[in-house]
């Protein structure tokens, strides 16, 4: 009964929210579950006749299962977004999910690199090989425009303005933003392009992408995690790294420097102002420690009576 709403949901997705297809897949797996929660408890129910109280079972049920609260926070993203469509589509007449409340989240404060840190990882790359010319050229882009990692594959030759200091990003969505770009990102992509990439076979479909892997193909984001992994072992720093902690510490080192949030959102790419707020919470912490480690009040005798 529910594979016809659900290839419509998909078409919807695809065409009218213009989402990649893993968001698509990811909001269908989450269908699938409310489906199969419905067989679960032999409640052959159409949409029209769900009610808020049964996706108030719904969220129990999967908590049951071990999800983690982000994953049921995803999932109840997805239920709603289904049940938006139905609206739209006037397969019902209320929407059931209106007021279904999301699993309580604890912000979880991410990793950050110093800007000596993201130095040393940078210097730890061996410019010898072709692959560590593009390898710097991958993190000064990473750190000059804090970029997600999907954005760093994806980016192309044609979205590269080096006269302007500007590279188009497409982000989340097919969605598109301009993005300034540092001297010094603009002059290794200049040393990458001509002196590696320019003697390179380059796959078809892959002309206009910017960094290929030895076979002329587009790079996996599997590839720039294990980049970022090995420079960050040679430099010797122990947090934990992923391609994001360079763009947690771009937008990190913006506010710290008094960058504008609204700026800041705008590069990053965030859809809504309170994902980039996060970055004042880490900005608070970085003041906090700035204050223990320079204010005289908080050094020497009796300095735990302030803290």
């Amino acid at each position: 009964m529910w594979e016809a709403y659900k290839k419509g949901f998909r078409a919807y997705l695809q065409l009218e929210k213009s989402l990649s297809e893993n968001s698509v897949e990811a909001y269908l797996r989450d269908m699938e579950k409310l489906t199969d929660f419905l067989q679960d408890r032999h409640w052959m129910k159409s949409p029209s006749e769900i009610e808020l109280s049964d996706l108030q079972q719904f969220i129990k049920w999967i908590g049951g299962l071990g999800m983690t609260p982000s994953s049921q926070s995803r999932i109840v993203s997805g239920i709603r977004s289904f049940f938006k469509y139905c609206l739209l589509e006037n397969i019902l007449k209320k929407d059931p999910a209106l007021l279904l409340e999301t699993p309580k989240l604890k912000r979880k404060l991410p990793d950050v690199l110093s800007f000596g840190e993201i130095e040393s990882i940078i210097s730890a790359i061996d410019l010898s090989s072709p692959e560590g010319t593009r390898n710097k050229a991958i993190l000064e882009v990473m750190y000059s425009c804090g970029l997600r990692v999907s954005e760093v594959v994806g980016l192309r030759i044609s979205c590269i303005f080096p006269d302007l200091g500007f590279i188009r990003v497409i982000g989340k969505g097919n969605k598109e933003r301009l993005v300034p770009v540092g001297r010094s990102a603009i002059r290794y992509i200049d040393i990458y392009k001509n002196q590696v990439r320019n003697n390179m076979t380059v796959k078809p479909g892959n002309e206009d992408i910017i960094f290929l892997n030895r076979r002329g193909a587009v790079l996996s984001r599997v590839m720039i995690f294990l980049i970022l992994k090995e420079l960050s072992a040679k430099a010797g720093i122990k947090k934990n790294i992923s391609p994001h902690t360079f763009r947690h510490s771009f937008a990190t080192h913006l506010v710290e420097g008094g960058a504008n949030l609204r700026a800041v959102q705008e590069m990053l790419g965030h859809e809504s102002i309170t994902t980039t707020e996060i970055y004042t919470h880490l900005d608070r912490e970085f003041l906090r420690k700035t204050l223990y480690q320079f204010h005289p009040a908080f050094q020497g005798p009796g300095a735990h009576r302030s803290r």
